[in-house]
């Protein structure tokens, strides 16, 4: 890694799988890609003493409403998108090759880097203090990619639309050779997605890395172009559905959201809600939802990817209800729902169950791999798979029906009758399945474990073949 006398502070929003980051010279800041929720900047930048004069966003994002639009008329900063992009506000555009003078120590140049989008950018930083650990030349620090090259893998190019991916993929190919090249091997990557997000094509472990790193174990670096294609378009999967309305969120300029409390619902108005088709939403850990939940409602715990899922799942528009047993368990929910610009929930409750219903609870078991192993022994039994098609496809228990957990509320026709046990990855999406299973009046088993416990427990197991040396 470089020495440097700047300091990169990222923020991470790990629901989504996101960086942000502040980076300041001590006493000026600018930010990259922030979130909606800008007070976290905001609190830096007080908590620091900075003066924040920049805010860069690498592209108009899919996964996430963003907050530059908000955060530079709070402060005052320039806001700088993409000059070609299209958008319905007042802007400071910004080219492929302009350079930013940010206070006296720091320089950031925009590079054209089309991948992830048609008008994806990449920022270099360059330090420029004369008293920097380069004797006061001109140095790289670092690269803020966006989308483009990731840990380990790259942003995908599939989410303009089929007639647009082959065409992206060879642009992401183009784009990470343009930055190996251009940059020092030492240049760290600092990347926005690529945590856990659906707009990274692959996942890496890694928290950290460089050029350098990159060049040697980046398959977008290390194949030629029509590998990195083939591969790549071979192993995309679906992406979460709320990601069509974020460009168009973002292009018209997202505002500040309200997180004022909303209204609170009695168990005669959430009666009403369900019997409505409105969503109304458990927030509670999936074993307590099990155990007791108000009939018709949904289990999406706080403990996981909940707006990811809550935005794949939902139709759009529809008003969502947010049960908790606290009031900053609410919060929580309705900040990580703005996120993605579900705003203002119709309504909301705290406390138990008990209070939620006017009828009695509904509850169903739940149970391990190793439970399911010794049952199929004695009773015919359903299991119902809701990983993901490719997830399944890598190994799955013989015969088990998979319906992928976003494909499931237009396909609950599908499920076997009879007793279903549902299981995912974790327990996380298998809670979500079963909530949606017991609500259409039927009683599921969750398996709450992890797939990998599934391997020895004796369970028939399907993989495909290794591959030959």
């Amino acid at each position: 890694m470089i020495a440097s006398n700047l300091t990169i502070l990222r923020i991470e929003t790990l629901s989504l799988g996101d960086r942000s980051y502040v980076v300041h010279d001590g006493e000026v800041a600018f930010v990259v890609d922030p979130q909606r929720d800008i007070d976290r900047v905001l609190d830096v930048l007080r908590e620091n003493s900075l003066e924040l004069q920049h805010v860069f966003e690498t592209h108009i994002h899919n996964d996430y409403v963003t907050g530059g639009l908000a955060l530079a008329r709070r402060t005052g900063a320039s806001y700088h998108v993409n000059a070609e992009d299209e958008v319905s506000f007042d802007r400071t555009p910004i080219h492929d090759g302009d350079t930013v003078e940010v206070g006296p120590r720091m320089r950031v140049t925009a590079i054209a880097t089309p991948g992830h989008t048609f008008t994806h950018l990449s920022y270099e930083l360059i330090e420029v203090d004369e008293g920097s650990p380069n004797d006061g030349d001109p140095l790289t620090v670092g690269i803020f990619s966006g989308g483009s090259l990731l840990f380990g893998a790259t942003g995908r190019p599939d989410l303009l639309g089929e007639d647009n991916t082959e065409t992206l993929a060879s642009h992401q190919h183009a784009s990470a050779h343009k930055l190996a090249e251009r940059l020092p091997d030492p240049t760290e990557l600092f990347p926005t997605h690529g945590f856990g997000s659906f707009c990274a094509a692959t996942q890496s472990a890694a928290d950290e890395s460089t050029i350098g790193e990159e060049k040697k174990s980046n398959p977008v670096l290390t194949q030629d172009e029509e590998t990195y294609v083939r591969e790549l378009l071979k192993g995309l999967g679906d992406w979460p559905a709320y990601y069509v309305h974020m460009m168009p969120a973002n292009a018209a300029g997202p505002t500040e959201p309200d997180l004022s409390a909303p209204a609170i619902a009695d168990a005669v108005e959430l009666r009403r809600r369900i019997e409505d088709g409105e969503w109304v939403v458990d927030l509670r850990h999936r074993t307590a939802f099990a155990a007791g939940h108000a009939p018709g409602t949904f289990n999406f715990g706080l403990d996981g990817n909940y707006s990811t899922y809550i935005g794949w799942l939902i139709t759009w528009g529809t008003p969502i209800t947010l049960l908790g047993e606290t009031a900053e368990d609410v919060a929580e929910a309705q900040l990580e729902l703005s996120r993605i610009g579900i705003d203002r929930p119709a309504a909301h409750a705290t406390g138990s169950p008990e209070l939620w219903s006017e009828r009695p609870l509904s509850s169903f078991p739940t149970a391990s791999f190793a439970e399911l192993e010794q049952v199929r022994h004695h009773r015919r039994v359903e299991i119902l798979d809701v990983r993901r098609t490719e997830e399944h496809q890598e190994s799955h228990i013989r015969g088990a029906l998979n319906i992928p957990i976003h494909a499931l509320p237009t396909r609950l026709e599908e499920v076997p009758s009879g007793e279903v046990w549902v299981h995912c990855e974790s327990g996380y999406r298998a809670s979500i399945a079963a909530s949606l299973i017991d609500a259409s009046g039927r009683t599921p088993v969750a398996i709450d474990g992890d797939f990998e416990d599934a391997e020895g427990t004796g369970l028939p197991m399907i993989s495909p073949p290794a591959p030959q040396s």
